[in-house]
């Protein structure tokens, strides 16, 4: 039998041991540990399904269950006669045959409980997130660790309540593999008198970012989760440990008129010692040679524990200061992800061309800002990918080692043209190139649910968030890779992680609602939906959940109002594509012919997500349909 849950391994320390000088004190506490097992997680409706030596291994429906259970546990066995306990927990998937247990779940929970020490009570971050709003339960981040067996980085914390023993970081990194040259770029601070030279500090911290990509050996936290700590005064180490890095780059920037004063410093992430630190004072157009330098003694730094490590040459193809700051500026912009700023980026990197009509990244990021606004229904796709398409192309002419044009081409082929193996090839290129690039990863999710290979699509993911585990857009994407697979509880816990960053987070707020009414509880689902619409600001945006939750809570005046108001969104503003959004709303109302109108006219406007969200489960009723595989044809899948 299959289900899901929470398991408990716990493991009596120095038992061999005491058996060899007190065999009798040792039974005693052998069997005190039986008796408060027992009970406690019997009282927690836990079921024990094994011992073994001195160990238990336990499961639980909830996850909450486990931990209150383990938290009591140790508090018992802290008094007279103490035993010496370490506890570990994990949630996943088991197999439970007579009484027998099997699963990567097990052996991760195995490999958790190892990890802690006697009086300790650790837990991974699947459990630490249905954890996080329980005021009962504190809890500390012990960071990521290299365990055996298990091939990704395993994020663990500590349960901190009176009477539970939380362990120094360094004690528990002796158990494990710490990381290895890798490297957190922070963003560099802007000392700059105008607030405007922002833009031009990140962009150094980018381009800083892009050049060490390249350094052999060395693996580079992506640029989101590095800039989630901008503006922040988190302490070093704390930050290496949500970052995974052993490693970390911070510097800042003073520019004035015609000159530039870069300091940075090489922090080594464990005892925060300074590996090396220098400060730069430049003329702007020698802008390149400091970053190559600075790049090229890190690389000289890590040197002894990088295979084949060169100095790393800069690739970008501007020479031109003046190219190069609209470009940070239009980097600024890009990063915002609103459709206003955007277009802001579009005219900064334009600017650039303008300029240095070589710049080969410059062309790539428009190619990839107009493809964005033909994705997001804020063009016409036809012009929106069209304009890519020559951006993109242009860029590989200039330059075809720079992931961003490939990435570029990947987003026209999936997302416009239905080119699937180009796109997925394209894809390929932009992670050999540049594996920290996660948009690459996350459209290469798009590819797999687009060809129904969910867990395909649910793994790539999850390597996507490893690199960067702060990227809101990367923690969204998994949640809708969650909800696919329908593994709604999963989708909920990514939601949450955002609304820790943003409790006003539209995307996050909807990623909840559809989550929890797949789920079956439409009626809490609406009003999430209400609230989003309310964060639109707009009476005519954020409608489709909110037409979809009308219909399966039975209000079906309230579904046609909204439907009602997205035909008069697509008559107010005929450059948005609201076709996907209708076909939604009656699905939820039950029209399936006007279902499939609508979903043809997206089919016929090159509405890319189509061939993505008819994977949704929703859709299954649709999938029962013969003419599903006539949609599918027509995409060319």
């Amino acid at each position: 039998m299959r289900q899901l849950a929470a398991i408990l391994f716990a493991d009596m320390t120095g038992y061999t041991a005491l058996m060899q000088e007190n065999e009798q004190l040792a039974r005693i506490k052998r069997q005190r540990l039986k008796e408060v097992l027992e009970d406690t997680i019997a009282r927690f409706h836990g079921k024990i399904l094994q011992y073994y030596g001195d160990g238990s291994l336990s499961i639980f429906n909830s996850a909450i269950d486990s931990v209150h259970a383990a938290i009591e546990i140790q508090q018992q066995l802290q008094q007279h006669p103490k035993v010496d306990l370490r506890i570990g927990i994990h949630t996943g998937d088991v197999i439970i045959e007579e009484e027998s247990i099997y699963g990567d779940g097990v052996n991760l929970a195995s490999r958790i409980e190892s990890l802690a020490v006697p009086g300790g009570v650790f837990v991974s971050e699947k459990v630490y997130d249905e954890l996080r709003n329980q005021e009962l339960i504190q809890t500390r981040d012990m960071g990521y660790y290299e365990l055996k067996n298990i091939k990704q980085p395993v994020r663990v914390f500590a349960i901190a309540n009176s009477g539970i023993v939380v362990p120094g970081r360094n004690e528990v990194r002796g158990k494990t593999a710490a990381p290895v040259n890798k490297l957190a770029v922070l963003p560099f601070v802007n000392m700059s008198a105008d607030p405007e030279n922002e833009y031009f500090s990140d962009g150094i911290t980018e381009e800083l970012l892009n050049t060490l990509t390249r350094v052999d050996g060395l693996q580079v936290t992506s640029r989101t989760s590095a800039f989630a700590f901008k503006g922040r005064h988190d302490d070093i180490r704390d930050i290496a440990i949500q970052l995974n890095v052993d490693k970390i780059l911070e510097g800042s920037v003073r520019k004035a008129g015609n000159r530039v004063r870069i300091t940075a410093q090489l922090i080594n992430a464990a005892d925060g010692f300074h590996i090396w630190s220098e400060t730069y004072d430049r003329k702007l157009d020698d802008i390149f040679e400091v970053q190559d330098e600075i790049s090229g003694i890190i690389a000289n730094k890590l040197k002894e524990n990088l295979t084949g490590a060169q100095r790393p040459a800069i690739k970008s193809s501007v020479k031109n200061i003046a190219a190069y700051t609209h470009y940070l500026k239009g980097l600024h912009f890009k990063n915002k992800i609103t459709p206003a700023d955007t277009r802001k980026a579009i005219e900064c990197f334009k600017q650039a061309i303008a300029i240095e009509p070589s710049y080969a990244e410059a062309h790539a990021m428009v190619a990839q800002c107009y493809c964005s606004l033909g994705t997001m229904g804020q063009m016409i796709p036809h012009t929106a990918f069209e304009i890519g398409h020559q951006y993109a192309d242009k860029a590989l002419e200039l330059d075809g080692t720079i992931a961003e044009g490939h990435i570029a081409k990947a987003m026209a082929f999936l997302y416009y043209e239905w080119k699937w193996q180009q796109a997925y090839d394209a894809l390929q290129k932009a992670i050999e190139l540049n594996p920290s690039r996660v948009e690459a990863y996350d459209l290469l999710g798009f590819y797999y649910i687009a060809h129904n290979e969910k867990p395909q699509a649910v793994k790539v993911l999850e390597q996507a968030e490893q690199i960067d585990p702060l990227s809101p857009t990367i923690i969204r994407s998994l949640g809708m890779m969650y909800m696919f697979s329908e593994r709604f509880d999963d989708a909920v816990r990514q939601a949450e992680k955002l609304l820790e960053m943003n409790p006003e987070m539209r995307s996050a707020i909807e990623l909840k609602a559809w989550a929890i009414g797949m789920r079956g509880d439409w009626q809490t689902s609406l009003e999430l939906f209400k609230e989003v619409h309310r964060l639109t600001g707009h009476p005519l945006k954020g409608l489709m959940g909110l037409g979809v939750a009308y219909a399966r809570c039975g209000m079906m005046d309230k579904a046609l109002e909204c439907v009602h108001k997205l035909e008069l969104r697509q008559q107010e503003e005929p450059d948005s594509v609201v076709d996907g959004d209708l076909a939604a709303v009656w699905l939820g109302i039950g029209d399936i012919e006007k279902v499939f109108s609508y979903l043809n006219e997206c089919i016929d406007k090159r509405m890319g997500p189509v061939a993505c969200f008819i994977e949704y489960p929703p859709y299954k009723v649709v999938k029962a349909d013969p003419r599903y595989n006539e949609l599918k044809k027509r995409m060319g899948i």
